[in-house]
């Protein structure tokens, strides 16, 4: 894949006493493009729920599958069902899809416009304004480039604070779009922006939201491939092809294992530093070898860097996982790098029983190792990595 990809993360507050979020986000990979689809479903709770829900999977699969927005729209005006107070199928929507070539689309029905920041500026931009099914879309078309931010947001955020703290007027959005600009000099990246952005408006609703509330964030970045290698090989003589592959291939790299780091250190000529400094005592200390981005030990970091991975691909991170991702440890560098500098995840593992752990209590150390590979690629496809593995 060339060209840009995008870092995004979405994060949702539930109105007050809801137990269902009336906003649905959808995150989608086609071969040529990345799309961010954010519905708002009228009302709160059960029925608002269904309402986004089938907006945003109708507009994710026709658009998947190469619809036009016309029939899209046509689609939901016909298959949502009517309030019968109000007379309308009502769910609104915002979809941004940003081609790989740079070129990206944007539209929006009745959501609050979507907020772009480039080089550190708010920009705004023309857009046509189409009338299907009579719903009035506006549409851009534009390019991208390098390090550009997108903010797609419910009502909710806009009037975040209204009645309270900011009395009748609610967080405008003028004042979100200066707030988010201001995030966005920390060069923070999608998930980050994301926590922020939501944090704020709940300090705002005092952590009681009067709406359902969506932030979701796209940045544009380059391709970045990280490489892993963890485990020795079966066969010893594949040593050096293992590691002529891996050190040649493009994008940091990673080794993770004592025994990894042997052969590697063995292979290049090179010296193995342990840092004996390491801050968690859950966490076996890192190594250093020259011109390796990351050397770790093995089975009992991988299986704490994937439980942050989990954490994050099931929605649970805040400013307290974010204080766990920037510590010092093997685990939560492996875990941030895959995080937020990684689109692309190639795995170089091995398959021989660790001489180190035969006859001894880690003798399931292969069948754990491998448990864990399967598990990171599970886990980093669901963040929309694009991930490949070779074994040797």
């Amino acid at each position: 894949m060339s060209g840009v990809s995008i870092d995004v993360a979405w994060k949702s507050l539930n109105k007050y006493k809801e137990e269902l979020c009336g906003d649905k986000v959808e995150i989608l990979k086609t071969e040529d493009s990345d799309i961010l689809i954010l519905a708002d479903g009228m009302g709160s709770g059960v029925k608002a729920n269904i309402l986004a829900t089938l907006t945003s999977k109708i507009l994710g699969t026709m658009l998947r599958e190469g619809a036009q927005i016309e029939s899209c729209v046509e689609t939901i005006a016909k298959t949502l069902p009517v309030c019968k107070v109000r007379k309308v199928a009502y769910a609104t929507f915002s979809i941004l899809q940003i081609f790989h070539s740079g070129s990206a689309y944007l539209a929006e029905f009745d959501n609050p416009s979507c907020i772009f920041i480039r080089d550190g500026k708010i920009v705004s931009y023309p857009y046509e304004v189409r009338e299907i099914s009579g719903k009035k879309i506006h549409e851009y078309r534009f390019a991208v480039k390098k390090n550009d931010c997108f903010v797609l947001m419910s009502d909710g955020v806009v009037y975040a604070g209204a009645g309270s703290i900011l009395n009748l007027q609610g967080w405008t959005w003028d004042a979100v779009a200066e707030y988010t600009l201001k995030c966005t000099k920390k060069s923070l990246s999608a998930s980050r922006l994301a926590v922020m952005l939501s944090q704020a408006c709940d300090e705002l609703y005092e952590e009681r939201p009067g709406d359902d509330t969506t932030v979701a964030v796209a940045r544009v970045i380059e391709r970045r491939v990280v490489n892993i290698f963890t485990g020795p090989p079966k066969d010893k003589a594949d040593d050096e092809r293992l590691m002529h592959e891996f050190m040649h291939t493009e994008g940091k790299k990673v080794v993770a294992g004592g025994t990894s780091a042997n052969i590697a250190a063995r292979v290049l000529g090179r010296e193995i530093t342990t840092k004996i400094d390491s801050r968690d005592p859950d966490v076996p200390p890192m190594s250093e070898i020259e011109g390796i981005d990351l050397v770790t030990e093995g089975v009992l970091t991988l299986a704490k860097a994937l439980k942050l991975l989990k954490k994050y691909a099931g929605d649970e991170f805040d400013e307290e996982f974010f204080d766990e991702l920037d510590a010092d440890n093997g685990a939560s560098r492996l875990a941030k790098l895959l995080i937020e500098e990684c689109t692309e995840l190639n795995l170089f593992v091995g398959t021989a029983i660790n001489e180190a752990h035969k006859g001894s209590e880690l003798n399931f150390d292969l069948s754990m190792r491998q448990n864990l590979v399967d598990q990171l690629m599970r886990t980093a496809e669901e963040l929309g990595k694009h991930v490949k593995v070779k074994y040797y």
